[in-house]
């Protein structure tokens, strides 16, 4: 009978862990809805920004008084990698899938002889890069408290960049995130921010445009002055909110996926105990036919 009493013990913990589960993919639903709103309204902007922003940089690319957030420091050597993951877990491989990524990355950039910087953006991409690269650390931020995440969320980490690229603390900067495509699929992405992404010639920069070439007024340098700043919040902001899609639907896949293994757990555990039921029944059956045959 010891063995009944265990049976029923476990089959009502894995029924409450059920329905932890299943609330926590019906919320992750709720959520996951107007965080694919945000991230695909945001993506045209952003797009937009760095065509134009690649249109007008062509112009002023060579120039000597060319910002250095769209030239770079000129050299190749220290690298700033921006690794954006989720807050919290239970999203199956979400969180471990960019960080992966980005030590994938740091190795590469490494083997190739270079220095490499990093500032995570979100607890678990920082808990996963710290066990192997600790000391390529230079900040962590954390918006574990903030229940929507808006725009001065991005505009708080572009200042810190933009600070850090001022006292040259490092030559590119670069963007890893997941890249929200659907609920099952969250790809892994790298974004070059600074030095900005130009095209080769004219050709490329009306590409850039939708094949039209603009003159714009004022001059590039006073709107690329204006304009990079805003682009590098822009496009972090972007990231931020891509990564918010695509961690609900990880969560609610991941909860569906242990809603279906808690059920399949249920039925095996009632048919094991049903059996050591109708066993323990057939044995005292027997002993007290036995006995009575005895006398």
């Amino acid at each position: 009978m010891a063995n009944l009493k265990s049976l029923r013990a476990r089959i009502t913990s894995v029924k409450s862990t059920r329905k932890i589960t299943q609330a926590m993919k019906m919320v992750a639903a709720a959520k996951l809805r107007r965080a694919q709103q945000q991230a695909e309204a945001a993506r045209p902007y952003a797009e937009r920004m760095e065509r134009m922003l690649a249109s007008l940089g062509a112009a002023v690319a060579g120039s000597p008084d060319a910002p250095r957030m769209l030239v770079g420091t000129g050299r190749d050597q220290v690298h700033l990698l921006i690794v954006v993951t989720g807050e919290r877990g239970l999203a199956g491989a979400f969180n471990t899938n960019a960080g992966r990524f980005a030590r994938n990355r740091i190795r590469a950039l490494e083997a190739e002889g270079k220095t490499v910087k990093v500032l995570t953006v979100g607890r678990k991409g920082a808990a996963y890069l710290k066990r192997e690269l600790g000391s390529r650390f230079v900040g962590e931020i954390s918006y574990a408290a903030v229940k929507r995440m808006g725009f001065e969320q991005a505009q708080a980490v572009a200042d810190r960049v933009t600070a850090m690229l001022e006292n040259g603390e490092f030559d590119v900067c670069s963007l890893i995130y997941n890249r929200f495509q659907s609920v099952i699929a969250q790809v892994p992405t790298e974004q070059r921010l600074i030095p900005a992404a130009l095209p080769a010639n004219d050709t490329g920069a009306a590409a850039a445009n939708g094949g039209a070439l603009y003159e714009y007024e004022p001059g590039e340098e006073e709107l690329l002055t204006a304009l990079l700043p805003r682009n590098l919040s822009i496009q972090l902001y972007r990231a931020l909110l891509e990564s918010v899609a695509g961690f609900y639907g990880a969560q609610m896949n991941a909860m569906d996926n242990a809603t279906r293994n808690a059920g399949d757990m249920i039925n095996k555990l009632t048919l094991n105990y049903n059996r050591t039921r109708q066993a323990n029944i057939t044995t005292e059956l027997i002993e007290i036919i036995s006995g009575a045959s005895a006398v």
